[in-house]
């Protein structure tokens, strides 16, 4: 199990047991490594500075005593944003709908990259709708995924956060 594996294995079940559902774990490098951990409420509420502190405390301190990282580094907590990426099968599922790009390990329909309109899952394969046509990507061979910034995706953001209206 690589560093991100291991420390997202140490930290979830406390994220999660606080009311967060943990997004991604990252490592990046350069003089000194951050660790960026993304994380959403699992209520569906927006994230806040509060909570990105009391999870950044926890993180600390469980980190603190399992010492998965050597070296020096910083600890980034944030939310996952608007064009925020696709980690999980079931971020698949909720952002259907949406515009998104894709990046494949292997090549799937003789590409790599997929831009357009995410349908869902079906049968445990992601599904996409390009201007190439549909295709039907394994899970496991997504590399990378993150939502497009649009209209579309800024209004639904905006009335999520502003809830129901009266």
């Amino acid at each position: 199990m690589d560093a991100t594996g291991r420390i997202e294995q140490i930290i979830t079940p406390s994220v999660e047991a606080m009311g967060y559902e943990v997004v991604r774990v990252q490592i990046s490098g350069g003089q000194r490594s951050v660790l960026q951990i993304m994380a959403e409420r699992a209520d569906g509420a927006p994230m806040t500075v509060e909570d990105c502190a009391d999870i950044s405390r926890t993180v600390s301190a469980l980190l603190d005593v399992e010492d998965p990282i050597r070296e020096a580094y910083t600890l980034e907590v944030s939310s996952p944003g608007i064009d925020r990426p696709l980690t999980r099968l079931k971020d698949f599922e909720r952002f259907a709908g949406f515009e998104a790009r894709l990046e494949t390990r292997q090549a799937a329909d003789g590409r790599k990259r997929f831009k357009g309109m995410l349908k869902g899952v079906d049968d445990g394969l992601v599904c996409i709708d390009t201007e190439q046509g549909a295709a039907r990507l394994e899970f496991d061979n997504i590399l990378r995924a993150k939502l497009v910034l649009t209209d579309e995706l800024i209004r639904a953001s905006q009335e999520q956060q502003e809830g129901p209206q009266n």
